[in-house]
């Protein structure tokens, strides 16, 4: 049987490992040369499969792709784009085949978060109901750890390590100008529907005085009384008042706090910054002064404090996709499964890809709190394994070296054009 070759894209907001996972798909279809012929990269996501903009990975050397390994964000482009149900999205679906039979693609690798999933799920259901049979693999990646099934996402650990370092050392600081200056921090981190990353501040409080002293999570609604007279204790029994507050965090009235009255190509609510509205409901009610940060990009993008966990986590989902397309799996998704937390160990799993599409997992009530302010001790039984070890990328003259990929196109085949909207 004469090879096929391979489509990888990746989809949705990038994260600082998610190039491993290219990595881990990369080099194990190259060892399987008799059954993948070359790896097809999509230039920015699915778009470059509609568009037939296809990315030859085979001009990329062995050390350049190994390298994918300690780079950050996406090499070969992202988007956010979804593809609706066959009959909405037909001439797409339709498309995806036109191109798939020119470039003799028999495996289709999509690595992103639920839509993604979902995306994977409708092109293994259209290949055989469009008469073309393609392989598809999903590869879970979400900086938010939202998928259903698999123990944590990759992306999520290194967020994780991110926020809980960086509201560890602002603690440190606030604290140093807490007699004669700011008495209330606000971290910002992202989180639209499921707080696991707000939660990941918490790992940074050893003791009742050491901050985060709130977390606001989107599961719990802001009862803005209750959270007045938590900073002010705060404040009068530590000198200061440490807050990480998820993106997605919601009133009384279910209404997003920072809702900017726009949606994202997913559908989604864009959200226009939460941490300047708590800053100043505390300022106006309480009258302390207040500073406050926004983790935004720069929490997805520091592969320079990954955790090592997640970077092997990453890399193992990469590779254990292309080793299920191979025994003949389809429509799944390779998860994480725990099998230990204390010694923690994990292995490789998997889901079927209609069990995870469209499927949001949110903090679990016995990781909040009885008071919704912060995590209990099954919480952090639960993240602090996906934050440990470290896996530096090289540096050179102080700063992290990564990699830019050649990313040369693949010859098109097709005639027609096709203009995603």
């Amino acid at each position: 049987m004469t090879a096929k070759n391979a489509f990888y894209a990746q989809s949705g907001g990038v994260t600082a490992v998610i190039n491993a996972s290219a990595c881990g798909v990369i080099e194990t279809a190259r060892q399987h040369p008799d059954k993948i012929a070359n790896v097809y990269a999509g230039r920015n996501g699915i778009i470059g499969a509609l568009t037939e903009d296809l990315i030859d990975t085979s001009q990329e050397s062995a050390e350049d792709i190994a390298a994918l390994r300690y780079t950050p964000a996406g090499a070969f482009g992202s988007c956010r784009f979804k593809l609706k149900g066959l009959e909405q999205s037909k001439a797409e679906y339709e498309r995806l085949i036109e191109v798939f039979k020119a470039h003799n693609i028999g495996y289709f690798f999509y690595n992103g978060g639920g839509d993604s999933q979902d995306t994977s799920h409708k092109v293994s259901q259209i290949g055989d109901k469009l008469g073309y049979h393609i392989t598809c693999i999903g590869i879970p990646k979400t900086v938010d750890n939202d998928l259903p099934i698999t123990d944590t996402c990759p992306g999520f650990g290194s967020v994780a390590k991110y926020v809980a370092v960086s509201i560890k050392e602002a603690n440190f600081d606030v604290f140093s100008m807490a007699k004669t200056s700011t008495k209330v921090f606000v971290m910002e981190v992202m989180g639209r529907h499921a707080g696991w990353i707000a939660a990941a501040g918490g790992l940074a409080r050893g003791s009742d005085s050491d901050g985060p002293h709130i977390i606001l999570f989107p599961e719990v609604p802001l009862d803005e009384a209750r959270f007045l007279a938590r900073v002010d204790e705060c404040v009068k029994k530590y000198g200061y008042c440490s807050i990480v507050v998820s993106e997605g965090v919601k009133n009384a009235a279910g209404q997003f706090l920072a809702d900017a009255g726009t949606k994202d190509a997913f559908g989604h609510t864009q959200l226009g910054g939460v941490a300047p509205v708590v800053a100043n409901l505390v300022k106006s009610n309480l009258g302390y002064k207040y500073h406050w940060a926004v983790a935004d990009y720069l929490q997805r993008a520091a592969r320079h404090i990954a955790s090592k966990t997640d970077v092997e986590q990453a890399y193992a989902v990469g590779k254990a996709a292309v080793e299920f397309a191979l025994a003949g799996k389809n429509a799944v998704m390779p998860t994480i499964v725990r099998t230990s937390s204390k010694p923690y160990t994990w292995e490789i799993g998997s889901a079927n890809l209609a069990d995870v599409a469209n499927v949001e997992k949110k903090m679990p009530a016995e990781f909040i709190t009885e008071d919704g302010f912060n995590i209990t001790p099954a919480c952090r039984e639960y993240l602090q394994p996906l934050i440990a070890g470290e896996d530096y990328p090289p540096f050179v003259d102080g700063l992290p070296q990564y990699v830019v990929l050649k990313n040369v196109a693949v010859p098109k085949k097709l005639t027609t054009e096709f203009h995603v909207k």
